[in-house]
């Protein structure tokens, strides 16, 4: 009887992988026959270099040596594998290759975890695959894109805290820097870009009716008004944004043992052009962008540069490392910013797992050195926009001049 139960079973599975309407194959030949038909797969970059490069023994599944993947073109096969990533509750696990030829256990694991509740907007994840199914859903008509696309959509708006922020994963997982509100790797500003394509009228979420469409505009509001609120003022001074705020009073918080509580350049770079794009932008909105204008200008840091150097292998428990980082000083170098200032001092700000802070990048132990981007060029992107953004905006106040 086992056994005959088993190769039922067998049967059954089988038979749910190929029993696909016959339409759904039509339109998908003729799309991915397309070669014109191209998607970017940039935004999934994130995901799949640490699917790749990063063994992570809590994956559902791992890749295998030289696993295949399938061509940009092929836009059908990479949603139906965002389906088939996607879990009950609409959002998406993070760090996959949604390009990945999937193999029949592979498969297999995933629809066995179809009602884990561990999703996330971490790595550009869940608002990434949104957009991709939006658009899969414009070109192809298929009606399980659209499904699967307002799911999400409906995951991300229940993820919203009442006070507008979003937390790195939803549900909640208590007792960790995940429930903090995330700038960290783009997720805040990522869900807000997508929230903000609804609002506009992008085509590509045409399909979407009136009902989700105002939902959509309260939750893009509320995560606008919140993103405002938790701009920092530091010894009566507006500057920018931290890693992560605090989901309940909107301070700076700490995340990882080395992300601490400080003014982070990196992060609010992104956070800048996002309003920047803003069209009719309010004045809560017009002194937010000048006051971190100003604050990128005052926190340059002149005749520095961050140089890769070849060094000894290193083994720790991540991964191996044959080179090292250093800060040279060159007078002709271009303005550089440090990832991090302190809070109250202004000075800039290196920490390590021990979460100790420290002041120069050379006191962080190499493993963190390497593995972590400690100075940016991203607020020279913000400064190069301003002037356009100012004289069509603000043509009376030019913050630069000043």
């Amino acid at each position: 009887m086992k056994s005959n139960f088993m190769i039922f079973r067998v049967v059954v599975v089988l038979a749910v992988l190929v029993a696909i309407p016959a339409f759904y194959l039509q339109a998908q030949t003729k799309v991915d026959e397309d070669k014109s038909v191209n998607i970017s797969m940039e935004p999934f970059g994130d995901s799949m270099r640490h699917w790749y490069g990063i063994r992570d023994d809590g994956n559902i599944i791992q890749p295998k040596q030289n696993q295949a993947r399938y061509k940009e073109t092929e836009i059908t096969k990479i949603a139906d594998n965002i389906l088939l990533y996607q879990r009950d509750n609409g959002g998406w696990p993070k760090n996959y290759d949604m390009q990945a030829i999937l193999l029949p256990e592979q498969v297999d694991s995933l629809l066995k975890t179809k009602d884990q509740h561990h999703t996330t907007f971490d790595n550009s994840t869940t608002y990434t695959h949104i957009e991709y199914l939006a658009k899969v859903c414009s070109l192809t008509n298929i009606e399980k894109y659209k499904d699967a696309c307002l799911k999400g959509i409906g995951f991300v708006l229940e993820a919203q805290y009442e006070n507008g922020g979003w937390p790195q994963y939803f549900p909640i997982e208590e007792g960790n820097y995940s429930r903090r509100i995330t700038f960290n790797d783009g997720a805040y500003i990522g869900i807000m870009e997508v929230l903000k394509k609804i609002v506009d009228g992008d085509p590509n979420f045409s399909f979407i009716g009136n009902n989700v469409r105002k939902n959509v505009k309260v939750a893009y509001q509320k995560g606008l008004d919140c993103l405002l609120k938790m701009q920092i003022i530091d010894n009566g001074q507006l500057t920018v944004w931290c890693q992560q705020h605090d989901e309940v009073t909107l301070l700076p918080a700490w995340a990882r043992a080395f992300e601490p509580p400080s003014i982070c350049n990196g992060e609010s770079a992104g956070i800048l052009q996002f309003l920047m794009r803003i069209e009719k932008p309010d004045q809560k909105i017009i002194n937010s962008i000048q006051a971190a204008v100003q604050w990128f200008q005052d926190s340059k840091i002149f005749n520095t540069r961050v140089e890769t150097v070849k060094a000894p292998a290193e083994k720790s428990q991540y991964r191996t490392f044959t080179s090292d980082r250093v800060v040279v000083i060159d007078s002709t170098a271009q303005p550089i910013w440090t990832r991090y200032y302190e809070l109250g001092t202004h000075k800039p700000l290196f920490c390590d797992r021990n979460s100790k802070f420290l002041y120069s990048m050379a006191e962080v132990s190499r493993e963190r050195r390497v593995g972590y981007a400690w100075y940016t060029y991203a607020p020279q992107k913000v400064l190069d926009k301003y002037p356009e953004w100012q004289k069509k905006w603000v043509p009376e106040k030019n913050v630069l001049n000043q």
